[in-house]
């Protein structure tokens, strides 16, 4: 009985994490490569494989223009495969190209112009910010926004705002030159601002008062037991319903709102990344698949709107890695095509190979990381 127990409750959890999972990494990554796929077909290039996942296929189909569309085991990442392409990572095959006929050869990848490459290329990482921007959009027209009036109703003893002169009834209008007309907005800016003075103009009765303090760096622990290194002012909110509305968009103000969003979110991942480079941050909040699938999971249990949500998220940081240049990944193709457009031909095949193998090691070596990061992570649980 206990033996079944445990697989009972094995079964359950593996079923929480996996299903949102796979749903949050499978649109994310159909509609990267759907972007490279229509790209493809714009241009005229022949796309023989579009696969959600690497692997052996598990259900798949051909259509009209001789297409195969599948599903692979692994599910993590896919790929299109081109005309006269020899692997899932777009490496040109010389001799099928050699052997092919002119109908073949006009809607081979390798055959088409330095520009169309790189826009088939670019329309991958192009589609996951205009999937994010769909998302975001179409959550703030269909259930609006929360918002929450700025205002400070406790300063904590001790704190960064203490020490710069907050007083409870301050209301913040304005951080750094930004307008700020909503609590979770402040949140978010200080929360990213540790170590960072900050310049906060706040309506105090009939005037306003200019104050700088900055946000000390303290490590924090959310709903689901997660622990964050954020920045703190130490300002504290008594939230009454008076204070609470939501606030409805058109769908025109709801995209120009989401792409703000989908902004905000790429500016904050490079600053984390740009950070973690200089060592102002630490590199343990990298997080791997495990790490997305605990996310999932957790965010799941919330709503789908919450896991929608997370899908645009994954969405902008797949497309913002992708862009890096390096080998293997788009912008290491980008990269290779800027070299061809500035030399008038392309690199050699050997220099192209090595480059690819340098570019897979790098991010077998990510993974490897971040993985273990995740390790890491789930055993502190």
């Amino acid at each position: 009985m206990e033996a079944l127990g445990f697989l009972e409750n094995f079964g359950s959890t593996a079923i929480g994490y996996v299903v949102p999972f796979l749903f949050v990494l499978t649109i994310v990554v159909f509609f990267h490569e759907l972007g490279h796929f229509l790209a493809a077909r714009r241009c005229g290039v022949g796309v023989k494989v579009f696969s959600v996942g690497f692997g052996p296929e598990l259900v798949g189909f051909n259509d009209r223009k001789g297409t195969r569309w599948r599903l692979s085991m692994v599910p993590l990442g896919g790929y299109v495969r081109f005309v006269g392409d020899e692997n899932e990572a777009s490496q040109t095959d010389a001799r099928a190209l050699a052997e092919m006929d002119e109908d073949e050869r006009r809607r081979a990848f390798a055959t088409k112009s330095v520009g169309a490459r790189a826009f088939i290329v670019a329309a991958g990482p192009i589609a996951n910010f205009i999937l994010a921007i769909v998302i975001f959009a179409a959550i703030f027209s269909i259930y609006g926004r929360q918002v929450t009036t700025p205002r400070v109703d406790n300063v904590v003893a001790g704190s960064p705002a203490e020490r710069a002169g907050f007083e409870a009834g301050d209301i913040i209008v304005e951080i750094d030159g930004q307008p700020i007309g909503d609590f979770s907005q402040l949140q978010r800016i200080v929360s990213i601002s540790s170590d960072v003075a900050l310049t906060f103009v706040v309506q105090r009765g009939e005037e306003r008062v200019t104050l700088t303090a900055t946000p000390e760096r303290q490590e924090i622990t959310d709903r689901f037991g997660n622990k964050h290194r954020v920045g703190i002012l130490g300002i504290q909110r008594n939230t009454t319903g008076a204070d609470i509305k939501v606030e409805t968009y058109s769908p025109i103000q709801a995209v120009g709102l989401a792409a703000s969003e989908t902004w905000f979110v790429t500016e904050r991942t490079l600053s984390y990344l740009f950070a973690v480079v200089v060592g102002r941050e630490s590199a343990d909040q990298l997080g791997g698949p495990l790490r997305v699938a605990e996310v999932s999971a957790q965010v799941a249990t919330i709503g789908f709107v919450a896991l929608i949500n997370l899908a645009a998220i994954l969405s902008i940081s797949i497309g913002l890695i992708n862009l890096f240049p390096v080998p293997m990944l788009d912008g290491g193709h980008l990269l290779y095509f800027a070299v061809e457009a500035i030399r008038g031909r392309p690199l050699s095949e050997k220099a192209q190979d090595v480059g690819f193998r340098i570019g897979f090691a790098a991010v077998v070596m990510l993974m490897i990381f971040a993985t273990w990061n995740d390790i890491i992570h789930l055993s502190s649980l």
